[in-house]
């Protein structure tokens, strides 16, 4: 477990990619609405209030940077899935996700989040394939673990691992539990690995 990540802040949200802060390094958090995205960061934070949680679907609207240190930076982004969004917002929401995902050149991994019960949805497809257009790196978080046996927990896994290697898609891919805890250290060593270039 890294302690750095404990220190993380908030510094800006942006709407546009021209609004992000410099940055050398950063790893962004995608996830369906109500996947557990927010508790999943203010876990690996250890900061139940860094990022905003709620039952609303479609909360966070705009790209949130939250400080690791002088250069390196998580990011939430946009929540995705959501039904109550015109054709419009979501056009335009996938329109800036492409803009984010291929032109931020600090950005070293996406790390998608899902609701291990309802893994691999179509929109969770839709945002795997627009991370596919960039350079960063792929790591599916399967939240929501206490929700299951293990055994269902070690099932999902596999199953999840075996689509996307059908897909011809390069991932690594966790169980994670915000309330429990399941998972922080391997968390913890994707973000060494893609932030600080540590072995994973």
């Amino acid at each position: 477990m890294n302690p750095i990540y404990f220190s993380a802040e908030f510094t800006t949200s942006a709407e546009q990619l021209s609004q992000c802060p410099d940055s050398v390094a950063e790893v962004a958090f995608a996830g369906r609405s109500n996947a557990g995205k927010s508790s999943a960061i203010n876990a690996i934070t250890r900061n139940g209030k860094l990022a905003r949680t709620s039952k609303t679907p479609g909360r966070t609207q705009l790209i949130n940077h939250f400080q690791i240190d002088e250069q390196r930076f998580l990011v939430d982004l946009p929540g995705y899935g959501y039904a109550q969004v015109s054709k419009s917002r979501q056009k335009a929401w996938h329109a800036s996700m492409l803009r984010y995902l291929t032109r931020r050149a600090a950005l070293r991994g996406v790390v998608v989040v899902m609701d291990i019960r309802h893994p691999l949805r179509d929109s969770d497809w839709s945002m795997i394939e627009l991370q596919q257009e960039s350079d960063a790196e792929l790591h599916l978080l399967l939240t929501k673990a206490d929700k299951i046996s293990r055994s269902a927990q070690q099932q999902t896994v596999r199953r999840v691992q075996q689509e996307m290697e059908e897909a011809g898609i390069s991932a690594t891919i966790q169980e994670f539990s915000a309330l429990k805890g399941t998972g922080l250290n391997d968390a913890h060593r994707v973000l060494d690995a893609w932030l600080f270039d540590r072995e994973l």
